[in-house]
């Protein structure tokens, strides 16, 4: 692969910088948006993925910029507090697409008193809105820096890991995971750090929360049938096609992450990941199966149709039947579900050895 070169012309990201307000973000992010997918289809997806993601960072940043900036012509003066701004989900991976939605949170210095919380609760809220406007919808899992849940003081965050570490149902171990994918974009990077080891503490310190991890990862719904076909839809608007997002990328991403918290590793994109649990296993057939595996995982992702609406790109994630019949297509993604299965019938092994032991 040829090395990334983000100062070609047509990937200088500076002009985000210049952008005074959320309406030229948006029309600065729907510039850089078009300029992208005209350099989609002569550039690897991992490339372009990475020039997508870089994007969106900016984007980030330069929108805590203008939120900062708005608070304090809006009367809020400056922040009473350090504060870090963060990106979860697939923003957090590093593997965001053109068309995805908010994942992020607040992690606010314990130096905050009680005064200046307000000050905080509305910068979330008014980050969330500058965002959508900027092309980014908002989570439907709410996790975003808007909420309560996501918008908190060092020491709370901290708690609330704790808490979501010893709790080994699925929903408390969920969110735990959706944390373990944090990645910092502005502000302090103390905070993210400090955030981040006390994560690592909650995994290296806690034996029983692997089992846990394991049960969430293994739920997934049946992709290919007893024959080795691949299951497509079978009702609805995307009867005959498949889901991409959620038939492969996510439950590769799911036990590719599953396998690095095992292993210590702190790394949050998943390829990084999944280089590093193969430099710890000395190689392996399965793992490196499973690294091809994602690397198709994201070339599909990154062909499922998409529409363009009000400036901005969507998708369904869905591949259609019409691209299924295309022999490369269900060839790859035949074989890529092949590899789901069998990572994760190692994972049920694993989960059923703990189980065995009473954990």
């Amino acid at each position: 692969m040829k090395p990334l070169k983000l100062d070609e012309p047509q990937l200088d990201f500076k002009h985000f910088s210049k952008c005074q307000s959320a309406q030229e973000l948006r029309e600065a992010r729907i510039a850089g948006q078009n300029e992208l997918l005209e350099l989609q289809a002569e550039h690897d997806v991992e490339q372009w993925s990475g020039w997508v993601n870089r994007m969106h960072d900016e984007i980030g940043k330069r929108a805590v910029t203008i939120c900062e900036q708005g608070m304090e012509e809006a009367g809020f003066g400056q922040p009473p507090a350090r504060y870090a701004f963060v990106a979860f989900g697939s923003s957090g991976r590093q593997e965001a697409t053109l068309y995805s939605d908010q994942d992020n949170g607040l992690i606010i210095g314990d130096e905050l008193d009680d005064e200046g919380i307000n000050y905080f609760e509305t910068f979330g809220t008014r980050l969330s809105e500058l965002l959508v406007t900027a092309g980014y919808p908002k989570c439907s899992g709410k996790v975003m820096c808007s909420e309560p849940m996501w918008n908190k003081k060092l020491s709370d965050w901290q708690a609330q890991l704790t808490g979501w570490s010893s709790t080994y149902s699925w929903e408390p171990t969920r969110y735990f995971i959706i944390a373990s994918d944090m990645r910092h974009i502005a502000g302090s990077q103390e905070l993210s750090d400090a955030w981040s080891e006390h994560l690592q503490r909650c995994v290296l310190h806690n034996n029983d929360l692997v089992p846990a991890l394991l049960r969430n990862t293994v739920r997934h719904k049946a992709t290919l049938n007893v024959m080795g076909r691949i299951v497509t839809e079978r009702f609805g608007e995307h009867a005959g096609g498949f889901d991409v997002k959620y038939g492969v990328y996510i439950p590769l991403v799911n036990s590719i992450r599953t396998l690095a918290l095992q292993r210590g590793i702190v790394e949050t994109s998943t390829r990084r990941r999944m280089d590093q649990i193969i430099l710890l296993e000395g190689g392996s057939l399965l793992l490196e199966s499973v690294q091809d595996a994602f690397k198709v995982a994201l070339r599909l992702r990154s062909e499922t149709p998409m529409e363009m609406k009000d400036g901005f790109i969507s998708s369904s994630g869905y591949m259609t039947r019409e691209q299924l019949k295309d022999k490369k297509i269900h060839y790859d993604l035949r074989n890529t579900l092949g590899v789901v299965r069998r990572i994760h019938r190692s994972l049920q092994r694993e989960l059923r050895s703990f189980e065995r032991k009473g954990l």
